[in-house]
């Protein structure tokens, strides 16, 4: 074609059959799977795997379903579960990761054999790591045994089993929470827009927080989900899935810190201590604060990860423990054992919107930082 040089030919022609594949199999399937979650299908088990199903448009009832309906309470406690392990997931990932890297970067004896056993895990895959900790977690051996060889009793604690749950919640409360935590969020913005001198973000997310703080004081409290108070909290069944989560995971945060600790200059380091700072306060003052953006690429895959997690806790609690069980695991048996394609397809969506609000935030960012260094 005229004006196009033999370059830029060859790399439409060679990029040209990735984006149509990626465009049908990624984003089409994504828009398949909306779709559908607006639909009826797999309500009436006799059209679930018919040959030419009948499926009628209901617009948002499967997601109304899914946080309001009397049967969809597993839904609603995995949402919370995910919202906890996502939490614990990610400061045990960081804080052990951190503590690894900061011991190794002082070349202790064996550095990289230490280097090796701690990366180790995570050459593993979920499904491997879950059923090592399935076993180690046995009610009746593994870790529960451990008191023995000090001479002590047994534990008899259910680590993947156990019903008891911690910081209980009415589900009816949620929204009033939602936009406390939003509002305060937006305030904190305010008050660092302010500082830094930008007027218009300021007003913006301060009418922002006083909307959503006068809704939470006026309307919020008379706000009913559900008929019925429903609590939900952190199940502590959820303890060893998370033990698991962060033994896999922690080594790929260490190897991350560990790259960022020695990028750092040792003329850093050294003007550091020309200034009199100890220890403690060149890591607050000089080395942490370098490593922010190290944390921040780390949680958000982390935060993906965990959101989406379905192989581990299949392997270690299977798929019918409502203790352990988390949105993607009821998806799949939603959609491919009680063929409820439609309602499995809008915990699907709802997965998607999750993650998005983690990456999005994060590659737009990136996006900006790279056309301002452009």
């Amino acid at each position: 074609m005229k004006g196009l040089s033999k370059d830029r030919l060859w790399s439409i022609a060679v990029l040209t059959p990735s984006i149509i594949l990626i465009a049908v199999f990624v984003y089409g399937f994504i828009a398949r799977s909306v779709y559908v979650s607006m639909t009826d299908w797999g309500n009436d088990p006799a059209q679930a795997l018919a040959l030419d199903p009948i499926i009628r448009w209901v617009g948002l009832a499967n997601y109304q379903e899914l946080f309001t309906g009397f049967l969809q309470g597993r839904f609603r406690q995995e949402l919370i579960s995910t919202i906890f392990f996502t939490l614990f997931f990610i400061l045990g990932c960081l804080g052990l990761g951190l503590g690894l890297a900061l011991i190794l970067d002082r070349n202790p004896k064996g550095e990289g054999l230490w280097r090796t056993i701690f990366l180790f895990p995570m050459s593993l895959s979920f499904i491997v790591t879950g059923t090592i900790w399935r076993w180690m977690l046995q009610p009746g051996g593994g870790v529960n045994q451990a008191p023995t060889l000090l001479g002590g009793e047994a534990s008899t604690f259910g680590w993947l089993s156990s019903t008891d749950a911690l910081w209980k919640f009415d589900w009816n409360k949620l929204p009033l929470l939602t936009a406390s935590v939003v509002g305060l969020v937006l305030a904190v913005m305010a008050v660092r827009a302010a500082r830094s001198g930008d007027r218009t973000r300021t007003l913006v997310a301060a009418a922002c927080a006083a909307l959503l703080f006068l809704w939470a004081l006026f309307i919020g409290p008379n706000v009913k989900m559900l008929p019925a108070p429903e609590l939900h909290g952190f199940n502590l069944a959820l303890i060893g899935i998370i033990i698991a989560a962060v033994w896999q995971m922690s080594g790929y945060t260490m190897a991350l810190y560990l790259a960022g600790l020695r990028g750092i200059p040792e003329e850093l380091r050294e003007a550091a201590r020309v200034d009199g700072a100890n220890d403690i306060g060149m890591y607050q003052h000089v080395i942490f604060p370098l490593l922010a953006p190290i944390t921040l690429s780390a949680m958000i895959v982390l935060g993906h990860i965990s959101l989406k997690i379905f192989d581990l806790v299949y392997a270690m609690a299977g798929p019918d423990n409502i203790n352990t069980s988390v949105p993607a695991l009821n998806m799949y048996l939603t959609s491919f054992r009680q063929n409820q394609f439609a309602l499995g397809a809008a915990i699907g969506t709802i997965l998607l919107i999750l993650v998005a609000f983690v990456i999005v935030p994060y590659l737009s960012s990136q996006f900006r930082t790279e056309e301002g260094h452009a």
